[in-house]
């Protein structure tokens, strides 16, 4: 696993820890607090094992902690928004207005910077080559008036102040989504212990596929954003901004400039619950035995003027006036805003955040023939729609389909006590009124059913926010910790269970949670209809299952081998942790074209690659003998 959000880094449970901070041993909280600080560029290590401060200089760790500890926890997570424009500089914007000339209006004007097409009543005189001399006549003049506006959104789940993905590859003018990939897929190598080419060379290359976007595409400046406001901004649209805004692009790029796969490709798009629907795509690959490895991802970058006033428009983000009114206050302080988003009690509206996170799935035979590090196993995604709703955006009964089948199958895996004691909920949690209230009894009804008492409710938006398409991302990389770490996070922001939450078969906690989980249901209910339940088996499960498909010694050889990947992944964290990223960027390496192929009726095989794509096909259509005519 590999990403990045307003946490830290997903790799070595970074993001994870920073989430229970507090539950941690002293260690292992310098530790975080540490490599934190290295990627904010608060610090960094050295080869010789020592420490720098910002300033370069030699520093004890331990100094560095106590020195960074306080701007560490100010500038992780939720967090009033860092970009000026959403403060004092205020947000850039035009206002149409009707000028009333009493008199004719005459101004000089830069040649290329007049319209070619002006209205026929005004009059143009040349000053110079580079100047002329505009006359407009008495009467209407309508125009757009620059100003700027005061934000009425300041909070957002941002990711840690100083870290720039785009900083660790050569990037070029890539929108930030681009460049979160390109990190996250890189970090999730990294953590994965495992050598990526000789990993593709045991494979045929169509045994391979990446399935990775996110909900909206790139809409920054970079991307479609820049690209859609280019007429009324006076900007030049670029050959970039319309191929990299796409919302697949986050495969096309991991296919192009990082795995340099031929294999299965694409990304379903289908708003919060999009890292789930990427996720099922990878898993009945596998199952279906298409794919033997399948890199997993989504990466969204929503935190900009446009999107956040669109779901401001519909009602749906916790902006300042909701959140004074909520809480009775006339000033909103940084303190304030970093307890905006509150899943479960009372509330106001979501927090935007941004993230990206992306797993590596193998199928079992292949995870024991590598030595890989089995974090945990995905046996099944279920998907379901809302049916008939008044409006697109409103919740409806999907939500109980996903969720009832993922239980029916974790206690038909693992069996009842499984279920009822040693699983537990990683909620959508929005933070809006209606998810607190229609995600609270999906879950309360389904408890009833399955006869759960007391089932543990996580909510990580709490802490990082809502990343839209990588929301689900964010709580399945939580849930790996939660398994790693043997704890739940709380819900920090939780003062009380709202009154009209479902709350009786539930059990929230503010604080983190000891707990010994099997199995963690990732669940999505996003905008539109789109719902998603992901089941997620501990790794101890994971093994106990591997155990009875291939026997002991398959898995003591396994154990073996995967002393050598745990050393590799070991080494990868020391120099993250230090701050040492190496983004995996292979920009025009290998390119080919077609005429190097050699393709024959059985094959094609591709110079790079040390197994051909087999042509050999599944018919499940039957076959007409040769000559038979309809």
């Amino acid at each position: 696993m590999g990403g990045v959000n307003p946490a830290g880094r997903t790799s070595g449970h970074q993001a994870f820890r920073r989430t229970v901070l507090g539950a941690l041993p002293d260690d292992d909280q310098a530790q975080t607090l540490l490599g934190l600080a290295a990627m904010m560029r608060l610090a960094s290590g050295q080869d010789d094992g020592g420490w720098q401060d910002a300033e370069g200089h030699p520093l004890e760790p331990a100094a560095i902690v106590e020195q960074t500890r306080q701007r560490v926890l100010d500038h992780t997570l939720i967090r009033r928004i860092e970009d000026s424009r959403f403060n004092d500089e205020g947000l850039p914007a035009n206002r149409r207005a009707s000028l009333a000339l009493d008199t004719p209006l005459t101004f000089r004007i830069r040649r290329r910077q007049l319209p070619e097409d002006l209205p026929p009543t005004w009059q143009v005189h040349e000053i110079d080559r580079h100047t002329l001399e505009v006359t407009v006549p008495a009467g209407q003049m309508e125009v757009m008036l620059p100003e700027t506006r005061q934000a009425q959104v300041r909070t957002a789940g941002q990711l840690p102040t100083g870290f720039e993905p785009s900083r660790f590859y050569r990037s070029v003018h890539h929108p930030r989504g681009l460049s979160m990939t390109i990190f996250a897929a890189s970090d999730c190598l990294g953590d994965s212990g495992l050598e990526w080419d000789a990993l593709r060379d045991r494979l045929d290359p169509d045994e391979v596929a990446v399935y990775a976007g996110n909900s909206i595409g790139q809409l920054d400046d970079e991307g479609w954003g820049g690209l859609l406001k280019s007429f009324v901004s006076g900007n030049r649209a670029t050959s970039k901004q319309m191929p990299l805004g796409y919302g697949q692009m986050p495969a096309d790029f991991l296919n192009a400039y990082v795995l340099g796969s031929v294999g299965g490709t694409g990304a379903v798009l289908g708003a919060c619950a999009s890292f789930l629907y990427n996720l099922r795509l990878g898993v009945e690959d596998i199952r279906a035995g298409r794919r033997r490895v399948v890199m997993v991802g989504t990466a969204d970058a929503p935190i900009t003027p446009e999107i956040i006033e669109g779901f401001r428009a519909m009602g749906a983000l916790a902006d300042d006036d909701s959140l004074r009114s909520l809480d009775a206050l006339e000033l909103l302080t940084d303190a304030d805003y970093q307890k905006a988003c509150r899943p479960f009690a009372r509330n106001c509206g979501f927090t935007i955040a941004e993230s990206s996170q992306f797993i590596l799935l193998m199928d079992d035979a292949l995870a024991l023939e590598t030595g890989a590090e089995i974090l945990g196993s995905v046996p099944a995604v279920f998907v379901n729609a809302d049916g008939w709703k008044r409006s697109i955006s409103a919740p409806g009964i999907g939500n109980y389909i996903t969720l009832g089948k993922a239980a029916s199958l974790v206690r038909d895996m693992l069996g009842e006590t499984a279920l009822r004691e040693r699983s537990f909920l990683h909620a959508h949690g929005t933070s809006t009124p209606k998810n607190r209230v229609t995600e609270s009894h999906v879950f309360d009804l389904v408890a009833r059913a399955y006869g759960i008492e007391a089932w543990p409710v996580v909510a990580v938006k709490a802490f990082v926010g809502h990343s839209q398409g990588s929301a689900a991302g964010d709580q399945l990389a939580s849930a790996l910790g939660s398994f790693a770490h043997a704890l739940l996070p709380g819900i920090p922001t939780l003062d009380a269970v709202a009154d009209d939450v479902y709350a009786e078969r539930l059990r929230f906690s503010r604080t983190p949670l000891s707990f010994a989980a099997d199995a963690a249901f990732i669940n999505a209910k996003g905008f539109g209809g789109n719902n998603a339940t992901g089941v997620l088996l501990s790794p101890g499960v994971t093994e106990r299952l591997l155990m009875q498909r291939h026997g002991e010694a398959a898995v003591a050889a396994w154990q073996a081998r995967r002393e050598t990947t745990r050393e590799a992944a070991a080494n990868y964290l020391q120099q993250a942790d230090r701050g040492h990223f190496q983004a995996r960027y292979r920009f025009g390496e290998g390119v080919l074209e077609g005429p190097e192929l050699e393709v024959s009726d059985r094959s094609i095989r591709i110079p790079g690659y040390a197994r051909p794509v087999s042509l050999v096909v599944d018919n499940p259509f039957g076959r007409l003998e040769e000559g038979e005519r309809g």
